[in-house]
């Protein structure tokens, strides 16, 4: 079967916006490398397409054709993508290193009869504070230094299903929104594109818990009630924390799938 070129019709779904402003506090390169790698790993831009020619998609891009190139050979580097002779540029299936797909699409909720259900991430609440020694703990952080901490919710079908907590290195987010309506829905995605961090791993840890009063009244459920709790760290590729988060999820109605690809 021979590759297909990307030239999605208009029924076709395109998540990613190849023509979006880039991130100026990163190189360009830089940051057209993030794009495109979102682009394939979004599933976008499947196994087997071959790219548009590098005039076309630096003009799409808005930039020179010399920083699509660096970005280019830096994802053949990776294995990302492929130069074939009189074919082009092809999309091999194989996941970025640095943005695999669970980062940018990270909880994937399911209904009871295992249908994929799309959650709507709403920020209730961002807050600067100087780390407690748990949150230094975590993200390895000196004395005294700042942190992020974002609250927020994933809905379902006008119910709340999850209730996160994020802890971030303020140091590392200089610019980060100060009000929930402007705070980002895919985080890491932020990150990349905003600080230029790279997530090169996630851990988690799955336990059962009592709501707390709090979550409980988030998420719309009594107080003990049975939920979730996924603590989960996330490194960069120097294999430092830069994140760290508790979400409790209620699963009378949806499951939790995480899904590495």
């Amino acid at each position: 079967m021979s590759p297909s070129r990307y030239d999605p019709g208009p029924n076709e779904a395109q998540d990613t916006d190849l023509s979006a402003p880039l991130p100026e506090s990163i190189p360009r390169w830089r940051a057209v490398e993030a794009r495109i790698a979102e682009a394939i790993t979004r599933g976008d831009w499947k196994a087997g397409m071959v790219l548009p020619g590098e005039t076309a998609l630096s003009a799409s891009m808005g930039v020179a054709v010399g920083t699509l190139r660096r970005a280019l050979a830096e994802l053949t580097a990776a294995g990302v993508l492929s130069r074939r002779r009189k074919t082009g540029t092809v999309v091999t299936g194989r996941a970025p290193r640095h943005s695999l797909r669970f980062l940018f699409d990270y909880y994937r909720l399911h209904d009871l009869d295992g249908r994929l259900c799309r959650a709507e991430t709403r920020t209730i609440g961002i807050a600067r504070a100087v780390a407690t020694p748990a949150e230094k703990d975590a993200l390895d952080m000196a004395e005294g230094s700042e942190v992020l901490r974002l609250q927020r919710l994933r809905i379902v079908e006008g119910r709340a299903v999850m209730h996160d907590h994020f802890t971030l290195p303020a140091r590392l987010l200089p610019g980060f929104p100060d009000t929930p309506e402007a705070a980002p829905d895919l985080l890491y995605r932020h990150m990349s594109d905003a600080a230029g961090i790279r997530i090169a791993a996630i851990r988690e840890h799955l336990a059962a818990a009592a709501a707390a009063p709090d979550i409980a009244e988030a998420l719309g459920i009594a107080a003990g009630a049975p939920v979730l709790l996924i603590e989960e760290t996330a490194f960069d590729e120097a294999n430092s924390p830069v994140a760290h988060a508790l979400h409790h999820a209620e699963t009378s109605a949806h499951r939790y799938v995480n899904e590495i690809r």
